[in-house]
């Protein structure tokens, strides 16, 4: 059932990625270029997506939380830490600078691989490969402390 609902969720999820145009590049970039305010170039359309994704999310927290636990799985996993430490905002920026640049971020990269582009295969290694390494230097590190 667990799988069930993930695969569902993730196709519901890239779906709309497609529908929103937010699996191209170019209207992500034009999006992110505030610049393009003054020549006629920026395209605020995603912001209505996001705003929309947030109209939709947020009374949909409040309502499923209200259940002791969800429906495919045994308890709520919900992140604990509130702080705001060096690595949240490198990793951050790092999403930021890379979206920017690219036109990607991981969900519509991914999706992006259904059309066989070959950039949204580029970024996907190069995003794995990253994590890869992220998980290495995180494993050195722990090694280390101990």
């Amino acid at each position: 059932m667990a799988l069930f609902a993930a695969l569902l969720s993730g196709l519901l999820f890239g779906a709309g990625l497609v529908v929103s145009r937010m699996v191209d590049p170019t209207k992500v970039q034009h999006f992110l270029d505030f610049a393009g305010m003054a020549t006629g170039a920026w395209d605020p359309s995603l912001a209505f997506v996001m705003a929309g994704a947030l109209a939709v999310t947020a009374p949909g927290y409040r309502l499923i939380l209200r259940r002791k636990a969800p429906l495919a799985a045994s308890a709520f996993r919900l992140p604990t830490r509130t702080d705001i430490d060096a690595k949240l905002v490198v990793g951050a920026a790092a999403f930021g600078v890379g979206w920017g640049l690219a036109g990607y971020c991981p969900g519509p990269a991914i999706a992006s691989l259904v059309f066989g582009r070959a950039e949204a295969a580029v970024f996907v290694v190069a995003m794995l490969a990253g994590m890869g390494l992220f998980r290495l230097r995180e494993r050195a590190a722990s090694a280390y402390s101990s």
